[in-house]
């Protein structure tokens, strides 16, 4: 086996002029792999940034990465291979970051019975697929997508709204839909315009960042999208392309602009940052933390989570696991009717008397909610679950098409 680039941090104790190496004083060692490269801008960032959260959290803790295991980057390591590695660097505790590491991560759990295994955005544990000694937990980016399908209706001057997606799945589909929904309320309550007139198109690229030959370019993507009348591009791949050439057509004096995901600080990043509206963002420092401190003291007990945002404030680097960040684009009429909406979603999830287990928006209060085919997806007066097992019915965990008045493919 070729040798797997790592790059460990490690933390030594000085004494008295000589290193000294016992078992109380040996850092605890915790794993994470990522699918893509640890300084993309979005989701692999977004997880090493939760890594050194621990790491300033926890004292004597450290951790090893490795990046970008898929099979365009390391096309003959294996998980297996990454784990072993890193279990013998002292790894304790793994995180598979990717449900591209989904049906892979029980079976290399269960070569290690020893060292606790999570992986990110996965439902091994309620679907009966994982060992004792792994979990699932993931954020759901579906409340902050809600957040920023509504700013992108505000915003938008053509009523043409775009999604660069990455692949087709349950995930993505559940997370474009929650985008749509609160661009369609947005639309009809705050600009007063019929749904009829907005459009939300969704192009899927093929993978969760380019691939050249394999997937589509984003960047060729995002520039047919504003080319055919698009003005808002909300992103829902791992990099950032589509954010640069919405900043480029910007500078070009071009009205487009662009709302990022999974890292807080893409709009801060741009090359125009008055072209972007805000950023959609995972926050796993509070989650990795939590299960970090389990794990180090022995409590740590499989279960399946997903962490929603602290609706108190979204924005609290230590209590919410998601949130989404105004950009600069933003004008202050928009921030304003954006501050109500968001509480409204706060109301709305905090009132005592909302159902456990249902997010804003997926109740259909004037109308049913309908898949792309037409197919009755949540009854008028009823609320569709954030998650259930597909035995006991429909969820919005498991969601199989795109969402009626949306336009791209579903499969």
């Amino acid at each position: 086996m070729s040798r797997i680039p790592f790059v460990l941090l490690v933390v030594s104790c000085l004494l008295l002029g000589s290193f000294v190496t016992t078992a109380q004083e040996d850092p605890f060692i915790f794993g994470v792999v990522l699918v893509g490269p640890a300084n993309d801008g979005g989701w692999s960032q977004a997880h090493i940034e939760g890594a050194e959260y621990v790491t300033q959290q926890l004292p004597n803790t450290d951790y090893v990465v490795f990046e970008s295991l898929n099979p365009a980057d390391s096309p003959e390591t294996t998980l297996l291979d990454v784990a072993t590695e890193m279990v013998d660097q002292g790894a304790q505790l793994i995180f598979t970051t990717s449900d591209s590491f989904e049906e892979d991560t029980p079976t290399v759990a269960a070569q290690f019975p020893d060292v606790t295994f999570i992986n990110i955005s996965g439902d091994n544990v309620p679907s009966g697929g994982a060992p004792e000694n792994m979990g699932n937990f993931t954020g759901r980016l579906a409340d902050a997508r809600i957040i920023a399908g509504c700013a992108a209706a505000l915003q938008t001057q053509t009523g043409n709204i775009g999604m660069v997606g990455p692949l087709i799945n349950d995930e993505t589909r559940r997370d474009q839909n929650s985008a749509y929904l609160g661009a369609k309320y947005c639309w009809e309550h705050y600009r007063q315009r019929p749904a009829e007139e907005l459009t939300f198109t969704v192009t899927w690229i093929g993978f969760w960042f380019h691939i050249p030959g394999v997937t589509l370019d984003p960047t060729e993507v995002t520039a047919q999208m504003i080319d055919s009348g698009v003005d808002v591009i909300i992103s829902g791949i791992d990099t950032l392309e589509p954010r640069d050439v919405v900043a480029q057509r910007f500078a070009q004096g071009e009205p487009v602009w662009f709302i990022g995901t999974d890292s807080r600080s893409v709009c801060e990043t741009s090359a125009q940052p008055e072209s972007c509206l805000g950023t959609q963002y995972h926050n796993w420092g509070p989650s990795y933390l939590e299960t970090v401190r389990a794990v180090q003291e022995g409590t740590w007990e499989q279960s399946f989570e997903w962490y929603g945002p602290d609706w108190t404030d979204i924005n609290n680097p230590d209590t919410s696991d998601v949130g989404f960040v105004y950009g600069a684009g933003l004008t202050e009429e928009n921030r304003a009717m954006l501050d109500e909406y968001i509480g409204d979603l706060a109301e709305f999830t905090l009132n005592p008397f909302t159902p456990d287990n249902v997010l804003p928006l997926w109740c259909a209060v004037n109308d049913d909610i309908r898949l792309q085919d037409g197919t009755e997806l949540v009854p008028q007066g009823e609320c569709l679950p954030a998650f259930r097992v597909p035995a006991e019915g429909p969820s919005m965990w498991y969601m199989p098409q795109l969402l009626e008045g949306m336009t791209g493919a579903s499969e």
